[in-house]
Parts: structure tokens; sequence; C-alpha cells
């Protein structure tokens, strides 16, 4: 994963460009109808059951709307909610806090949307080694908070995106010429750029594992499409040369069977790309 510096950037680039995106040149309806000095509360209120994430995010949207506005945190990132309860209480300009509510809500309730699944599918590996890992399946331009919402609700961050890791897939196989000749190259041009990173490399077959295990330096394999059986063998061929990760259609209903297979990652594109907003608002008090 990328460093604390980065991701921080990131974050500030979301914020900034959704601000951009929804206020423009100006809130003209709060401009026009309510004084610049008005000063009034706002309470984040949950209509939904699930995890809340999001909740140290939108403090740092209304630090960036407004300096001078205040966050009063009843429930923390990562606690269980329901309906009707409150998770903050923000006061300050009426018109900051307007500014800033869209931006909020959008990201509170996709960001406990994808804490919540996760947690869900968290919770079905306990007892297991098995942790559940997040994909680059994310919405555009904003990867950075469903990533933090994939670690609010207890799952572990894949790679960030395409400069943080090799991960050597069917296509660049492929396009390489064989499972052996892509890790070789791989090998050779971090050595040849000095980066420090590490190589995933996906089998689809116990052969290509055999083949990937005869070359040395890759830190995980990932068993992609797998039945229980044969990730059973893949599992016990590896053993503890590196670490092994399992893909491919893994569901609720799936998910607990491949980690008995003893894999120590199950990754899921689903945590981010397959879930229904928790129902949030924020309301005037």
């Amino acid at each position: 994963m990328i460093s604390k510096q980065q991701f921080e950037n990131e974050l500030e680039l979301i914020i900034a460009n959704a601000i951009r995106e929804d206020v423009g040149d100006g809130d003209h309806t709060s401009l026009s109808c309510i004084p610049q000095n008005a000063t009034g509360k706002a309470k984040l209120l949950v209509k939904d059951e699930g995890i809340i994430a999001g909740v140290e995010f939108a403090k740092q949207v209304f630090a960036y709307v407004d300096k001078d506005l205040e966050v009063v945190t009843f429930i923390q990132d990562g606690e269980k909610v329901k309906y009707g309860d409150v998770v903050f209480l923000v006061h300050g300009k009426s018109q900051s806090i307007l500014m800033a509510e869209r931006l909020v809500l959008n990201a509170m309730q996709r960001m406990s949307a994808i804490a919540t699944k996760t947690a869900f599918f968290a919770a079905l590996l306990a007892g297991t080694k098995t942790k559940v890992l997040d994909t680059r399946k994310t919405t555009p331009g904003i990867r950075a908070i469903e990533k933090w919402a994939v670690k609010i609700g207890g799952g572990v961050n894949h790679r960030f995106a395409l400069y943080d890791m090799l991960m050597i897939k069917d296509n660049h196989i492929d396009f390489a010429g064989g499972i052996s000749a892509a890790i070789i190259k791989a090998k050779k041009y971090l050595i040849e750029k000095k980066l420090d990173l590490k190589i995933i490399v996906e089998a689809r077959s116990l052969e290509e594992i055999q083949e990937i295990l005869s070359n040395s330096g890759v830190h995980r394999i990932l068993i992609d499409n797998f039945n229980y059986e044969d990730t059973l063998k893949a599992v016990a061929l590896i053993g503890d040369t590196c670490f092994t990760e399992s893909s491919g259609g893994i569901n609720e209903k799936t998910i607990r069977k491949y980690a008995d297979c003893g894999v120590d990652f199950i990754s899921s594109g689903a945590l981010t790309h397959a879930v229904s907003n928790l129902d949030l608002s924020l309301k005037a008090v």
C-alpha cells in the first residue's frame, strides 16, 4: 500500500475536487437566503442499520470548507449503528454546513455501506487465518475513501494502484510470453528501476502454480477461479513458500469454504462495487 502521506494527499484531492464539482462559484441558494454570519447546528442522523464509516473524513471535509466549524462526535468509525442514532453534531456558520452537507453524506453513505459489507464478510471468516482483501474495482476518483472504509470494516487493503505492487495476471503472462518470462522480466525491471515492490502472480491451474514456484521472488500466488478441491491442492503445493490468495466470484455463500482450504487471503471486488448506500441524513437542529 501507499504511504500515509500519499494517502492523505489522495484525501485532499478528493475533497478539493468534490467541492469544486458541487459548489463551483458558490452555493447560490444558501447565499441568497441565509445571512453570511448566521450560525446553526446539524446532526448526522442514521436511518438504517450497519457499520458507520467516514466520521473522520467528514471532519476533514468540514475543516476544508470552514476551519471554524466544530464537530462533536458521539459514535466513532467502525461502530455499529441503528435507526435513530446520532453520529455527530456540527456547529458553525449555516452557509458552511450546507456547503459541506452533500459531500459528507455522499461519502459517509458509501463508506458505511462498504464497511458494513466488509464486516459481514470478515465475520464469516472468524476462526480462520484468512483475511478479506479489497481490489482495484473501486469508483474512479474516490478510491482512497473506499479502501479506507474496507479497513474500518475489518478488511485488508490490497495494492492501492498500479504503481505500488506488481501483479502479474493472465493478460500480462500471455503478452509477456509465459509465466517464467513475465516473472524474470518483472524482477529485472525492479532492479533496474531500484524499486522495492512485491510481486503477485496469478495462476489458472495447478501446473501454472508449479511453474510459479520454480521462480524465486514471488510474494503471493493468486489462486484464481479454482474449485475447492483444487484450492486445497494448491495450498498444499505452495506450503510456506509464499502467501496465498483466492479470488474469482467468491461470495457470502462460498467464502468460508475457501477460507477452510487454508488460503491466507480472499479478495472480493464486491466489497466496493456491489453495495447499497447506508441511509443517512444531515438535519438542522
